[in-house]
């Protein structure tokens, strides 16, 4: 399938790293002029370079801003006022128990994955409409349907963004504008590496690790492995593409297919 982004501008949110950064080279090697964005201006430069590295000819734009803040996302529109795809990966995540997560915590969570995603998109969605044309992508996690018990918080941010995803694809409906999510399961990035350590601790050669990791925690993962973040960018590439204008108020799954879990 030969995928041509040409002419068309990409804000990814969360870019600076992992998902986002891969999800950024890829809409890069296909032709789209790419917006990262992140909090510290020395990581968006290194991610860019990063970025050129593998997409010599890539055009790469940095924005640095707080996204989880409205004055954030207004930077990011007075930098950035058309976008033709928007993909929105910001998100963080963490292990708690659940009796001892603390109402600050549940509020952060809401508004670093949830409310930063429902900005921006009222920002662009209404040029995008206007223009008959559009790529929205909002990244979600097989957390949303297989609910941890030591992440309840992420998780019910991620089933929220499934919800925002839906309720604003209804909203564009025949406008030529699609609205997704995209369902990533575990997923190697450093700050997963972490999270695996945390989780069943240090002594484990990382092979090995990992694979302990699904067997005690992600035992419905039909892949029993962690997912790379390129494959996560291969589906935001192609969902972002013409070819897949007929894909609306999905919830698309890079996932390894968690055999329990059902998708509304």
């Amino acid at each position: 399938m030969q995928i041509d982004l040409t002419g068309r501008t990409a804000v990814v949110t969360g870019s600076s790293q992992g998902i986002g950064l891969a999800i950024a080279t890829g809409l890069a090697g296909s032709g789209a002029t790419v917006v990262l964005t992140g909090r510290r201006a020395e990581g968006l430069a290194a991610a860019a370079g990063r970025l050129r590295e593998r997409v010599p000819a890539a055009d790469v734009i940095t924005v640095v801003g707080d996204l989880t803040e409205e004055e954030g996302a207004a930077t990011l529109y007075d930098a950035v006022p058309a976008a033709d795809i928007l993909v929105n990966n910001l998100g963080v995540f963490g292990a708690q128990p659940p009796l001892e997560i603390t109402d600050a915590e549940w509020r952060a969570y809401f508004d670093t994955n949830v409310l930063s995603a429902v900005r921006l998109i009222r920002r662009y969605l209404p040029g995008m409409t206007d223009r008959g044309w559009g790529r929205i992508q909002n990244i979600a996690s097989d957390s949303a349907i297989v609910i941890p018990a030591e992440m309840i918080h992420y998780g019910m941010s991620k089933t929220a963004l499934l919800a925002v995803s839906r309720g604003f694809a209804k909203e564009a409906a025949g406008t030529g504008v699609t609205v997704n999510s995209v369902i990533a399961g575990p997923t190697h990035t450093g700050g997963v590496e972490d999270f695996v350590r945390q989780l069943v601790g240090d002594e484990l050669p990382w092979d090995e690790a990992q694979r302990e990791f699904m067997r005690q925690h992600r035992p419905q993962s039909l892949l029993q492995r962690l997912i790379e973040p390129e494959e996560i960018a291969h589906m935001v590439v192609y969902l972002s593409s013409a070819q897949a204008s007929a894909t609306t108020g999905a919830a698309v799954r890079v996932d390894g297919g968690y055999v329990d879990a059902i998708v509304p």
